[in-house]
């Protein structure tokens, strides 16, 4: 009869659980472990990010250097990029 009232006793008190259950430990953890590689993918494609945005930056400027070179050597930097024409601008007259 003692046991009986000992455990009549915890249900009254509610004696709450001091651990998760195994399958519930198992699911948070891969969870948790999925977010956090998730994360370490985000990190390294915003690392690849700022290194082609820095490139881009340099190739930028090098056409800028070209074109400044073009315009010295050809009176404009119009230039079609398909056959390598050089598009010079039309006189306009005023009257």
């Amino acid at each position: 009869m003692a046991k009986n009232t000992n455990k009549k006793i915890k249900e009254l008190k509610a004696e709450k659980p001091s651990k998760i259950t195994n399958e519930e430990l198992n699911q948070v953890q891969s969870v948790i472990n999925n977010i956090n590689r998730a994360q370490l993918e985000i990190g390294s494609f915003e690392s690849k990010k700022h290194n082609l945005l820095h490139h881009v930056a340099t190739l930028q400027e090098k056409l800028s250097e070209m074109q400044v070179g073009f315009e010295k050597t050809y009176g404009t930097s119009d230039i079609d990029i398909q056959d390598g024409t050089i598009n010079h601008k039309k006189d306009v007259k005023t009257d």
